[in-house]
């Protein structure tokens, strides 16, 4: 099966060589992004994805001074919701009403469900749901790229409260959660390139209930 060689193929590059990766790729990993399923189909993130240098300068000292944050070609950054309002909620509701063309009594009755239990619970409660649905799409962009034969590489070492601040997030009711550096891989100085992949047997992984 193609997905899963390239699945053995990829692994988190340490070390890429700058090179810029055309924007037709970039864009198939970006509706990749957007076709992930959320929670209720809300989408409850967003995805800033940088190529200025020097933002990406910015962010390197305080993502632990890793170099795949400047050596990248694109710099994805997710970033979820704060919490849920109605706004939000109502939003994509009303999306979903447009792109379809018609009400559903029963779709209506779920939007009234969730506006009387997400925006009354803590907000950091929604937020910790909200990124949880940033990384099935921020896993899916990572699948996009192994498929497009691209590196990328996952990172939660960062402040995200740094990169928050640096990007503006605060001020549009977002909080960074995880990046994704993507580009291509610099393998005479990545130490780990050549290194096997190294996961759990199966027996030790999955649990059959038969």
């Amino acid at each position: 099966m193609e997905l899963l060689d390239k699945l053995k193929w990829r692994y988190a590059a340490k070390a890429m060589n700058g090179q810029e990766v055309p924007q037709e790729q970039i864009d198939q990993i970006i509706e990749a992004i957007s076709l992930s399923p959320t929670s209720s189909g809300l989408q409850p993130f967003e995805v800033f994805v940088i190529t200025n240098q020097e933002v990406k300068e910015k962010i390197r000292p305080v993502a632990w001074n890793q170099a795949m944050v400047t050596d990248c070609s694109h710099l994805f950054v997710f970033a979820a919701w704060d919490t849920y309002t109605e706004e939000r909620i109502n939003y994509m509701f009303d999306l979903t009403n447009e792109i379809r063309g018609f009400k559903n009594e029963g779709w209506e009755n779920y939007r009234q469900q969730l506006l009387k239990f997400y925006p009354q619970r803590d907000a950091e409660l929604n937020f910790q749901h909200a990124a949880r649905q940033a990384y099935i799409a921020f896993t899916n962009a990572i699948n996009a790229a192994a498929f497009l034969g691209l590196d990328a590489t996952p990172m939660e070492g960062f402040e995200p409260e740094a990169v928050d601040e640096i990007l503006g997030l605060k001020e549009k009711g977002l909080r960074s959660c995880v990046m994704l550096p993507v580009g291509y891989r610099d393998a005479e100085n990545d130490w780990l390139v050549n290194l096997k992949k190294v996961r759990k047997p199966l027996t030790k992984l999955v649990n059959k209930v038969d």
